[in-house]
């Protein structure tokens, strides 16, 4: 079962395959200029939320100060907002509205930082973005008499390398929500992109010491069994597919040159595109490399993962025509649909294999790499302002239309396939 959910895979140029045609689901005039105020109205507040996160860079399942930021927020504008859901103090759910009279649309918050360079993945603009089209969604459904459904505000911390969503999905969260999205800044604008998945391996080597020039045959080499897996790795990359990725740092390769390492460490990323695959064949056959180089070298491996496992995001078509119409209608113009996944991996990855979901980036600078300096200081600029404003209006009008047309909504879940479910 390949994970990625696309119905085919585009050519360039192409959109996803999806046989809806969006327009016909149109908001009104009125509608359209009733987000856009109400954007206008607390795009102040937004730029300084996403300024003070951005100021206070917290690693991930530390986001104390971003969370309660948010939720501060929601609670004032009548969310019903548990904190410290799924075991994870930093994590939240404001809801507003009524499941039983319509579909559950959940919008996600990142704001954990990156170490080092702090927000260089551009967190604080996820934050202060979702924030934003939460609260214009929530204004719309104030002044809807018919109870259209439910909002979501999920508070989703440590997606940098803490799998934070898996523990969501875990913790029940995930299993009422109808459909899912978010957005992220980028150097491009893209209504839908696909992902690798992602395994996060420690290999622990343990062996014997000796002295390395006077009895080095009492020893058990542990650094050895490093250098037999990575060579083993290495052999191994002729026969995985084009999409999958290994790739390696040696963190302990013993701690005296006289002495033969008795403890050496490796970590390990596998991607592939595939989530079973990397999962259920890639993962195993690593791991394999390791323990053949322990029984050839005579030491012991112990093999721990590093973090919850990612699995590969899968964008659903009719929610990325969506987000299509709304870069168009804010005047930006989206890249043309993949034929390949993007190489790195996200925990909404998890998400979107279980709920429908999209993941659409945001252009802060044309050809930006993020998890840089660069990206940072552009986060925090006007780049990055400019972004939340457009951003937070693409997103509630996508939550405003599920809600107002249970025939798109119909048809965004008829376009779901549903892929491997990996939790923590």
């Amino acid at each position: 079962m390949h994970s990625t959910a696309l119905a085919s895979t585009p050519k360039d140029g192409q959109k996803l395959n999806s046989s809806v045609n969006v327009s016909d689901f149109a908001l009104s005039k009125e509608i359209v200029e009733a987000i856009r105020d109400d954007i206008t109205a607390i795009e102040s507040e937004l730029f300084d939320i996403s300024h003070r996160i951005h100021a206070r860079p917290e690693l991930r399942f530390t986001e104390h100060f971003a969370s309660e930021l948010l939720v501060e927020v929601l609670r004032r504008e009548g969310f019903d907002v548990e904190t410290g859901i799924a075991g994870l103090a930093t994590a939240f759910v404001a809801a507003y509205g009524s499941a039983t009279d319509g579909p559950t649309v959940a919008i996600f918050l990142e704001y954990d930082a990156l170490e080092e360079i702090g927000h260089g993945c551009g967190h604080n603009v996820i934050a202060a973005l979702g924030l934003g089209a939460a609260l214009a969604v929530r204004r719309w459904l104030g002044r809807t008499d018919t109870g259209p459904g439910r909002l979501l505000v999920v508070g989703s911390p440590g997606e940098e390398g803490g799998g934070g969503k898996n523990h969501l999905i875990d913790g029940g969260i995930i299993d009422d929500i109808d459909f899912a999205m978010m957005m992220h800044p980028e150097g491009e604008n893209l209504a839908a992109m696909a992902t690798l998945g992602r395994v996060a391996l420690e290999f622990d080597f343990e062996g014997k010491a000796a002295h390395a020039a006077v009895s080095p045959h009492l020893g058990l080499n542990a650094l050895d069994a490093t250098v037999l897996t990575l060579n083993a790795i290495g052999l191994l990359r002729q026969q995985l597919p084009t999409d999958a990725r290994v790739h390696t740092i040696v963190t302990n390769g013993g701690q005296a040159t006289n002495v033969i390492p008795e403890h050496s460490t490796i970590r390990a990323y596998i991607r592939a595109e595939d989530t079973e695959y990397l999962v259920d064949q890639l993962q195993p056959r690593i791991e394999n490399c390791a323990r053949g180089a322990a029984l050839a070298t005579g030491t012991t491996v112990t093999i721990t993962t590093q973090s919850p496992t990612y699995a590969a995001l899968a964008p659903n078509p009719v929610l990325a025509d969506l987000i299509e119409d709304g870069f168009t209608m804010v005047g930006r113009r989206s890249e043309p649909t993949r034929t390949h996944a993007f190489p790195g991996s996200t925990d909404m990855g998890n998400v979107s294999q279980i709920v429908p979901s999209i993941h659409p980036c945001i252009e802060l600078v044309p050809g930006l790499g993020m998890h840089t300096r660069a990206a940072a200081e552009v986060a925090v600029g006007p780049e990055g302002d400019a972004a939340i404003v457009d951003g937070a209006f693409i997103l509630a009008g996508a939550a405003i239309r599920l809600f107002r047309s249970p025939d798109l909504a119909h048809a965004v879940t008829q376009s779901f396939t549903p892929g491997i479910r990996v939790g923590v």
